[in-house]
């Protein structure tokens, strides 16, 4: 008896699979800007071999938070302390519920 297939579904949340391009549609925002998110360190896709930029699904929310908040009227450096605290918060949710 064969082993049911299981790689049809969607990639795993922090699989890096996405082009720029393709990323930049699924999330909403412009090519350049996440050029610009990872200029300043608020997002980092992984790479493949040759150097081109993979996003996740991971990545992919986390874009959407960022453009949340620009559309908030809050800055880059203020974004980044935002997501900066966020994963601080989700950390420690995560140790106090082991």
């Amino acid at each position: 008896m064969r082993e049911p297939d299981h790689s049809s579904g969607p990639p795993a949340a922090g699989h890096a699979v996405y082009g720029i391009s393709v990323a930049a549609e699924l999330s909403g925002a412009a090519v350049q800007s996440l050029r610009l998110f990872e200029r300043h360190g608020l997002v980092t896709p992984a790479r493949s071999e040759g150097g081109t930029r993979r996003y996740s699904s991971n990545d992919i929310d986390r874009i959407r938070r960022i453009t949340d908040l620009m559309k908030s009227g809050i800055n880059l450096a203020g974004i980044d302390r935002i997501l900066e605290l966020e994963d601080d918060n989700a950390e420690l949710r995560e140790a106090n519920g082991r």
